[in-house]
């Protein structure tokens, strides 16, 4: 940007500034936190309005501060060089800084309320066993990570624009520089998908009402409905039972039927893979097969058996298990669950010898599984390989909190001091 279209673009900033426009705040700070504007050639008085300007646009909210404080910072330090110098406009905006200092301080103070070390519980620890483990606990959080931060991180003019706010806001919907409200931008949101350990496939999952295009590594077929369900397959363009070759009297377009396939292996980052695998076919096809054959369901649900083994702490922690936050956009809800202790509906081996290691002591365990039904208008869901499809999020255990009516804490708090 040369001198002439730094002034020019001065100008028009100014402009949308008198006609309080939305965007003068996002346009006017970006401008001037780029690392060029101290040698665009603009006077002292230009670069002192623009400070003062912008300081004045952001939202009226505390974590906005730092910004504005730095503004007016600088505004304080151009006021001397300009023609207008007054010590009383320099000691005004001084009493501002000290104002806003106070206010960030005393926010900095609430939000970030220091915890006392002998009242800080202890850590919970939660312990997974699953026969790829590597996979479930490292490459699939990496893969996690790095799909959430690609569809959710914002972009550079959506961050500056949430730093501002209009009194006196158009309907712009397409002005580029005011639009801040993405999913990116709320913190609970985000934090729900980034702060959560998550469960997914190293191959291509689908579940379809229709026998058409299954995927390549295999397919199951079940009859499902609210109360009962039933492992079929196709013989001689018959559906037949799973377990013999019984017929039975079943339509290929059944709106009971689920057809549920999967891709060979998409993830090579696989590491130590403990799960039986067929010898007789690659094991690219293999493991994909592996996962399927212990696939059932429950009514219309699909459950996907993991594998994936939690220990912790049931007396201090409970785990809720729900789809990802994201599952419906691929045509799927998630059943959610709380692990609260160990539930003994597995078969009776399942639980010998449980107590062997030391670690395990003290500790409750539960199976972590994917149940999976189609949206009620969604006849066919794919969801790609490295999707997050199931999360666990560590919640306090119901003994380890109690509900209170903020009113009747107030109402104590001032009968206590009445009495001293």
């Amino acid at each position: 940007m040369t001198p002439d279209e730094a002034r020019a673009h001065y100008n028009f900033l100014l402009t949308l500034c008198l006609r309080k426009a939305e965007s003068f705040g996002p346009m006017a700070f970006t401008f001037i936190k780029d690392h060029t504007f101290p040698t665009l050639g603009l006077s002292p008085e230009e670069r002192f309005n623009l400070f003062i300007a912008v300081a004045e646009a952001f939202a009226d909210e505390p974590k906005r501060y730092t910004h504005k404080l730095a503004c007016l910072q600088k505004a304080a330090e151009t006021l001397p060089r300009t023609r207008f110098f007054d010590p009383r406009l320099l000691q005004q905006i001084r009493q501002d800084i000290q104002r806003l200092q106070t206010e960030v301080d005393l926010y900095n103070a609430a939000m970030k309320s220091e915890r006392s070390f002998d009242r800080s519980p202890a850590v919970q620890k939660v312990v997974i066993e699953t026969d790829l483990p590597d996979y479930f606990l490292n490459t699939a959080q990496q893969r996690a990570s790095t799909y959430y931060q690609e569809k959710y991180r914002l972009t550079k003019e959506a961050k500056v624009a949430q730093h501002f706010s209009s009194p006196v806001r158009r309907f712009e919907p397409d002005n580029r520089p005011v639009q801040k409200e993405f999913p990116g931008a709320c913190a609970p949101f985000v934090a729900a998908r980034t702060g959560a350990w998550h469960v997914m496939l190293p191959f291509d999952l689908k579940i379809s009402r229709l026998p058409d295009d299954p995927l390549d590594a295999g397919l199951r077929i079940w009859y499902a409905k609210v109360g009962y369900s039933f492992p079929l397959r196709y013989e001689m363009g018959h559906l037949c039972s799973y377990y013999d070759d019984q017929v039975v009297d079943v339509r290929m377009d059944d709106p009971h039927l689920l057809f549920v396939s999967v891709s060979p292996l998409k993830e090579r980052k696989l590491g130590i893979v403990d799960r039986p695998v067929d010898p007789d076919v690659p094991f690219e096809i293999g493991l994909p097969r592996a996962f399927l054959e212990g696939t059932t369901t429950l009514g219309p649900y699909v459950q996907v058996v993991c594998n994936i083994k939690v220990w912790f702490d049931a007396a201090a922690v409970n785990l809720l298990v729900q789809g990802a936050p994201d599952l419906h956009e691929y045509g799927l809800e998630g059943g959610a669950g709380l692990l609260t202790r160990t539930y003994a509906s597995e078969k009776t081996a399942a639980y010998a010898g449980m107590r062997q290691q030391p670690w395990q002591q003290g500790l409750s365990f539960n199976f972590l599984n994917m149940h999976l039904q189609l949206l009620p208008d969604v006849s066919t869901a794919l969801v790609p390989a490295n999707t997050p499809i199931f999360s666990l999020y560590p919640i306090i255990a119901r003994g380890g909190y109690q509900l209170a009516d903020a009113r009747s804490l107030s109402v104590g708090m001032s009968q206590q001091a009445q009495g001293e």
